[in-house]
């Protein structure tokens, strides 16, 4: 770099120089001779000026554009790890700008590749933290019922016994039989509160084993197909004939129904309901698909909360989807909201493969 420099000083040197000179010299001859004194002296001058003038520009080049670019040189460098000196200076720039940009490169790509765990961590551990507030909630719940459920069914049981008396006594009179039967319906809606709250804090009641969850779906919906929900419904059953999967007959009978009667009151008993079984990775997925108005960021975040429901009052206790992702955890399972594509709601059950 520094010889660089110097070259192009004695040229920049020369062509200003040396023209100048030339150009004095018939002005010297004419007023001072051509004395040989003056001869030496001129040249002696002559050699000075020249050298002067190498030394400013090269000290000019050097401070201007030699340091600069040798630190830039050093510092790509450094930062590139390139150890090579071979080649021009613009040739070595060339290939730490390059080595700098494969670099800058990786590293990007391994920050996002930081960043998506990171953000992936994130999401399981706020997934993780909400499972076990509902967990919590869901043992408390459990633990109230179970000390509290024999002391509230037997009056109920009583009621229900009483209310049959005066329906029996007084068949005539249809103003009191109306009466009674709301009666009925609201004690008959505080023991399934009851029933609902029992299988929140009820342990498993078997061991999960290999069964085919094709018959069992079929059965569900056969249950169902006679119901009042179900008359304007059309349930269609898709995927393979048979998947074996690790679950009880019970538990997951009741979940699927309880399923299946919120995807027919979501569509108000009229649409498509398709139940699709498929495989992901280790586990076996039970899906259900509705054509209803689906369901809001807000409801999806409490869908599994004891007690909350988007239905009516009088319609509904709250418990049962709380209850089926209750009953599904028991066997490693696991139940998911998530939207339709087109509209509607999707409940994914997943539960391991045998």
């Amino acid at each position: 770099m520094r010889l660089r420099l110097l070259l192009t000083s004695l040229l920049i040197a020369v062509v200003t120089v040396v023209p100048a000179w030339l150009s004095l010299q018939p002005l010297l001859r004419g007023t001072l001779g051509q004395a040989e004194t003056w001869q030496r002296a001129s040249a002696l001058v002559l050699a000075l000026d020249f050298g002067l003038a190498t030394l400013l520009v090269y000290l000019v080049l050097h401070l201007t554009l030699g340091r600069p670019i040798e630190r830039i040189e050093k510092t790509v460098r450094d930062l590139a790890r390139d150890d090579q000196e071979s080649g021009g200076l613009l040739l070595r720039l060339d290939r730490a700008l390059r080595r700098l940009a494969l670099d800058l490169g990786e590293e990007r790509r391994l920050n996002k590749a930081r960043l998506e765990e990171l953000t992936a961590s994130h999401d399981a551990l706020v997934k993780l933290q909400a499972e076990l507030v509902a967990t919590d909630r869901l043992a408390t719940v459990g633990k109230l019922a179970s000390g509290v459920a024999h002391e509230v069914g037997n009056p109920l049981s009583g009621i229900l016994g009483y209310l049959s008396v005066i329906r029996m006594r007084h068949s005539g009179n249809v103003e009191l039989l109306d009466l009674v039967q709301r009666i009925e319906d609201e004690v008959q809606r505080i023991d399934s509160i009851v029933r609902g709250l029992l299988d929140l804090g009820r342990p498993s009641r078997g061991k999960a084993q290999p069964i085919d969850v094709r018959p069992v779906i079929e059965s569900c919906v056969k249950l169902l197909g006679a119901s009042r929900d179900f008359e304007g419904v059309k349930v269609d059953i898709e995927g393979p004939s048979s998947m074996w999967l690790l679950a009880e007959t019970g538990p997951l009978s009741q979940v699927l129904v309880n399923l299946l009667l919120n995807a027919a009151q979501a569509m108000s008993g009229r649409g498509r309901i398709v139940v699709r079984t498929e495989q992901s990775g280790g586990s076996g997925l039970v899906v259900i698909e509705d054509e209803g108005p689906g369901l809001s960021a807000q409801v999806k975040a409490r869908l599994f909360e004891p007690f909350f429901t988007t239905k009516a009052a009088g319609k509904g206790t709250g418990l049962g989807l709380a209850v089926s992702r209750h009953l599904l955890s028991q066997f490693e399972g696991a139940l998911e909201v998530s939207d339709r594509p087109g509209g509607g709601a999707r409940f994914t059950i997943a539960l391991p493969l045998p």
